[in-house]
């Protein structure tokens, strides 16, 4: 168990210098994790690629304990991947991160925002649920590690006072 508080938690922009911690901590958190080169990709080539991490910034020296990805494309935001460690969940990492996210995004030019979750994964769907995300679908056998459904998950609209006040610990 961790001793951070929510305080000690700074969120930032990734950079090239953090993808081999990023990567790590996604195949910690995921069965089927995104390889190195396509945060790299994220960083490097996709332009509507908004990419930020959580560090803590505790006694030892900075760790990354979160990460989100997040496409901006036209009015859209949609939510590619976010990663919260394990030992770091229940601290409102992922609330703060998706909602730096989608308020970048927003400011950006998106008005609205969606996702796809496993239909199982109970601790997303709260988070998700608790930003107004409702669900518009299921895509049978998304994920290829189990074929479990995704749930197709749509916000119709970003309010940035709102998203900015998620931003704070």
């Amino acid at each position: 168990m961790n001793s951070t508080k929510r305080d000690d938690i700074h969120l930032r922009p990734m950079i090239l210098e953090d993808v081999p911690e990023v990567e790590a901590l996604d195949r910690a958190c995921f069965s089927n994790p995104w390889p190195e080169n396509a945060f790299v990709y994220e960083l490097k080539e996709n332009p509507g690629a908004l990419c930020f991490v959580a560090e803590s910034m505790g006694d030892e020296a900075p760790q990354i304990i979160g990460s989100v990805v997040v496409w901006h494309i036209l009015d859209e935001a949609h939510v590619a991947t976010l990663a919260v460690m394990p030992g770091y969940r229940g601290l409102g990492i992922g609330r703060r991160l998706l909602a730096l996210a989608l308020l970048e995004s927003a400011k950006a030019g998106a008005s609205k925002a969606l996702l796809e979750a496993r239909a199982n994964n109970q601790n997303a769907l709260h988070l998700y649920y608790g930003f107004g995300f409702e669900v518009v679908g299921i895509r049978p056998g998304y994920y290829p590690d189990n074929h479990e459904d995704a749930l197709l998950l749509t916000l119709n609209h970003l309010d940035q006072d709102e998203l900015l006040k998620l931003t704070l610990p």
